[in-house]
């Protein structure tokens, strides 16, 4: 259906660029609480850790304990992202973002509750099961919402209240018991929920599940409440684009004459789902993405930060780092929060491209400054779960670097390249799969902080998270296309021909012209 335009009609009125953004953020409210939910979830091991190693009173755990505590939500979170994908293609991106709620509400009061080891760490899965499932809805409704001059900063604003969650957890953790922490954050999922039955389905899915009235409805609603005939022009391009999205996805990609009769609709639904699985998620257009964004979520995991967070209060201390392990994490969050603030305006400044490269350099720079100062200055003695070993001289040179880690880990930005790379037609699947992905590299990095440290002490480890972020760089370097202010349909282009590299300056074009010669 292409809606056409009346000769003689009056010109619709224009909406302001205020009235247009605005309706796009309050449309983005529950994902943006759902990631607020989603910063305190992964951090809460964090503050629960310093008062559960080896407590002489309650519940206590022991070094292997505690590796495994900090751990086991990254393990379960790969569990939500692969089933996520399905229950937003299934329920809508709306619907979906409801559902996913219930799994941190159940494990919020699990975690409040906890009286025994398994019930502590059956709550601390559960978290990070509903972690890994609020992935594909975040990331689809709002790529799919939003217009490309404002995609980059709104989805941006989604790591942003990470970052706000992250900052309120150790925040908690300064001022209240890791119980008191829990029962809080059921706030954050409850209104999540309430905010979903504000907001409209996307339009896209529902042009794609045929329902184009409803399609036009939401695209006004979110151009700023405004009337059809404002929109006419992108909902007839959105209409052109799902038309092709409707059609048999293996009769497309095996050049046969489609029909409403379309004899793939009548096979084994088995059979018909692996040659879906085969024409949709095997094809060039959704791997080279998909292995852009896994190889971006490796080296951005294993560049320092992520890895010791569970430990982080502890590892301040074997650093001997000037100040309470406690109020360092806090500072840590405020320097996330601000960080996650500054990207929203340096992405419309330099490019997701050269944020992205400069911010994994300079990781790799502050990883290897920590690595040579506890090298020089460590005894080979400290492990940073045995509080009796920490250095008793303190120093602001480490905290330095670990603070100047904590701004460039920030100025990371895989996960909004996640809600924009992939076609739609696998966008929901391959987002919940590259999120699992990401859990699953994150899960090792964290369990395997303490086998680094047991065989080659702190400056060991952060010599390979420095070595993983030099490998980041060049990667990014060659294979990162620039996304800012690209249409959803230009970026699927980009992986549709031949294999590119996206770097472009004048020694590499140099290089390049030499091999062509």
């Amino acid at each position: 259906m292409v809606v056409k335009m009346q000769m003689g009609a009056p010109a619709p009125q224009t909406v302001s660029r205020f009235r247009s953004v605005s309706s796009q953020v309050i449309a983005c409210m529950s994902q943006n609480l759902l990631l607020l939910d989603l910063g305190m979830a992964i951090s809460f091991s964090t503050i629960a850790l310093p008062d559960l190693l080896n407590a002489k009173e309650g519940l206590s755990l022991t070094e292997n304990q505690a590796s495994w505590f900090g751990s086991i939500s990254y393990l379960t979170q790969p569990f939500g992202g692969i089933i996520s994908g399905p229950i937003v293609d299934y329920f809508g991106r709306k619907k979906a973002t409801f559902i996913v709620n219930v799994p941190h509400f159940v494990a919020w009061i699990l975690m409040y509750y906890s009286w025994n080891l398994p019930m502590l760490f059956i709550a601390n899965g559960l978290l990070g099961f509903g972690t890994g499932l609020m992935e594909a809805p975040i990331n689809s409704y709002v790529g799919e919402i939003t217009e490309p001059s404002i995609r980059g900063a709104l989805c941006t604003v989604t790591q942003f209240c990470t970052a706000i969650g992250v900052m309120l957890m150790y925040l908690l953790g300064n001022v209240s018991y890791w119980r008191t922490a829990a029962l809080i954050c059921l706030i954050a999922p409850v209104v999540s929920m309430l905010f979903v039955l504000l907001i409209p389905e996307t339009p896209v899915w529902l042009l794609y599940k045929g329902r184009e009235k409803d399609a036009l409805k939401s695209l006004c609603y979110l151009r700023g409440w405004t009337t059809p005939d404002n929109v006419r022009e992108e909902f007839n391009e959105l209409v052109v684009y799902t038309k092709n999205l409707q059609r048999c996805v293996i009769c497309c990609q095996t050049d046969e004459d489609e029909t409403k009769d379309c004899e793939h609709y009548k096979m084994n639904f088995i059979k018909r789902g692996l040659l879906k699985f085969k024409y949709v998620l095997l094809t060039k257009e959704t791997l080279r993405p998909f292995t852009l964004v896994i190889m971006y979520f490796l080296f951005h995991t294993m560049s320092g930060l992520t890895p010791i967070r569970p430990n982080m209060v502890n590892v301040c201390g074997a650093f001997g780092m000037a100040d309470d392990g406690k109020h360092i994490v806090l500072m840590i969050g405020i320097i996330t929060f601000i960080t996650s603030f500054l990207v929203i305006g340096l992405i419309k400044i330099l490019g997701k491209r050269k944020l992205a490269i400069s911010a994994m350099f300079g990781s790799a720079l502050c990883c290897m400054a920590l690595s040579i100062y506890a090298k020089n200055n460590l005894d080979p003695s400290v492990f940073s779960y045995d509080t009796s070993t920490f250095p008793t001289e303190v120093s602001y040179v480490p905290l330095v670097f670990f603070y100047g880690l904590t701004v460039f880990t920030g100025f990371g930005i895989p996960w909004v390249l996640l809600g924009e790379v992939f076609p739609f037609r696998s966008r929901a699947a391959s987002q919940g799969i590259a999120a699992a992905g990401n859990y699953l590299i994150t899960f090792v990095g964290s369990k395997t902080f303490i086998n680094f440290e047991t065989s080659i002490q702190l400056w060991g480890a952060f010599a390979i998270y420095a070595g993983f972020a030099y490998m980041g760089t060049i990667y990014l370097y060659f294979f990162l296309p620039e996304t800012e202010g690209v249409t959803l349909q230009e970026i699927e282009s980009y992986y549709s021909g031949k294999l590119r590299i996206f770097a472009d300056d004048p020694i590499i074009n140099l290089f390049k012209r030499k091999l062509k010669r």
